[in-house]
């Protein structure tokens, strides 16, 4: 049979791209449902070419146009985000694909994990806001959460191949983003257009951004102790400039076992949505000679303070790193808009993690009450900013 798919953001780099995998092998999967939130023309043409049951256009003011158009089709069309929470619940759906960007996913994806459905994990937000929440949800309804980011990929393979012998350290690669190399006087002045020319990955705008501060790497040490289970403190970032070797999970007698591949997400949406096969993939093989060598190196987080913030948030736990989240969430945003300078990214966030209410042992409600906190009090930061 085949596995029957939801993708939660199909119009956004990991959307599009896990429709190519699907693209490849018709065969294997069905596209039950698919949502977006404002593209409307590439949700339609996704929809149409996907034959899928059903689509969610989040954004209700869309919801006519969408809904026209696809009338004559037969393909159901849906508004908001309750319906992509009660649509991902279906018995019609094996997989979902988390993708949404920010914290908007985290809802669908809680509804997904309490369906029991196998959940592809592309929204990093879900387990940065949320990770005590929804792993314990996962385990309680039997959801396997298997990861999509290329990093986390790799360490989910590195523990395949390990047969069950505990890992000592993860190694999570870094490519160190476009300033990589640029002095703290330099980056001080980046504008949002230097930010968003990444070396070596296509991705959206808010993750590119995340990138290019390193708070995406340290989102992704959050997403790792979550995962595997493994305390912030086994957890070493190295940047690896050349995104060749995805990440590195090391062990007690001190072999080290690293995952390999040219920068392309396709290969760890394959090996989510085909687990526990590996799919055929008409990407780019790797050609040892050709690469010729690899290079290494500590992260420098006087440069990029937004990974000592996500350090210090996952290892004071809680509720902080949704704090965390959410105000940069809110200060890429206002940087995007040209309304902030790039460290002032993590000045709004370091000041909202210093001022929130700490709550130990967080429940869902006291999730989504620390996340509309911290977005009203960076976009008060944001407001009264001097730069």
């Amino acid at each position: 049979m085949k596995r029957r798919i939801a993708i939660l953001g199909s119009t956004g780099s990991i959307g599009r791209q896990t429709l190519d995998v699907v693209r490849q092998h018709p065969d294997l999967f069905q596209i039950e449902l698919l949502t977006a939130n404002n593209s409307t023309e590439l949700l339609i043409s996704q929809a149409r070419e996907f034959d899928a049951n059903s689509v969610v256009i989040c954004n209700e003011s869309h919801y006519r146009e969408v809904a026209d158009a696809l009338h004559p089709d037969g393909i159901k069309v849906f508004t908001g985000i309750q319906s992509a929470c009660d649509l991902v619940a279906g018995d019609n759906i094996d997989i979902v694909v988390a993708s949404m960007v920010g914290f908007s996913g985290l809802a669908p994806t809680v509804a997904a994990v309490k369906a029991g459905k196998v959940i592809a994990l592309a929204n990093k937000e879900t387990l940065v806001a949320a990770g005590s929440v929804v792993m314990d949800l996962a385990e309680k309804h039997h959801a396997p959460i298997l990861p999509v980011d290329s990093e986390h990929s790799a360490i989910f393979q590195c523990l395949l191949a390990a047969q069950g012998n505990a890992l000592s350290r993860i190694h999570l690669t870094a490519s160190g983003g476009p300033f990589r190399t640029w002095d703290r006087t330099r980056i001080e002045k980046a504008t949002k257009d230097m930010a968003l020319k990444h070396p070596n990955w296509n991705m959206g705008a808010k993750i590119t951004i995340d990138s290019a501060t390193m708070m995406n790497k340290g989102f992704e040490v959050i997403e790792a102790k979550w995962l595997f289970d493994v305390e912030p403190d086994r957890i070493h970032v190295v940047v690896h400039p050349e995104s060749i070797i995805h990440s590195m999970v090391e062990f007690e007698d001190g072999a080290v076992i690293a995952q390999l591949g040219h920068p392309d997400m396709r290969e760890p949406i394959q090996f989510a949505i085909g687990f526990p096969e590996r799919l055929p993939l008409n990407n780019r093989k790797l050609d040892f000679a050709e690469l010729g060598s690899l290079s290494f190196a500590e992260p420098d987080m006087d440069r990029f303070p937004c990974l000592a913030l996500a350090f210090e948030a996952i290892r004071r736990g809680g509720n902080i790193p949704c704090v965390l989240n959410a105000a940069n969430e809110a200060a890429v945003a206002a940087y995007l808009k040209d309304r902030i300078g790039f460290y002032d990214i993590a000045h709004i966030a370091e000041k909202c993690m210093a001022g929130a209410d700490f709550v130990a042992n967080p429940s869902l409600d006291d999730i989504f009450a620390s996340n509309d906190w911290a977005l009203a009090r960076a976009n008060e930061l944001i407001d009264k900013w001097l730069y």
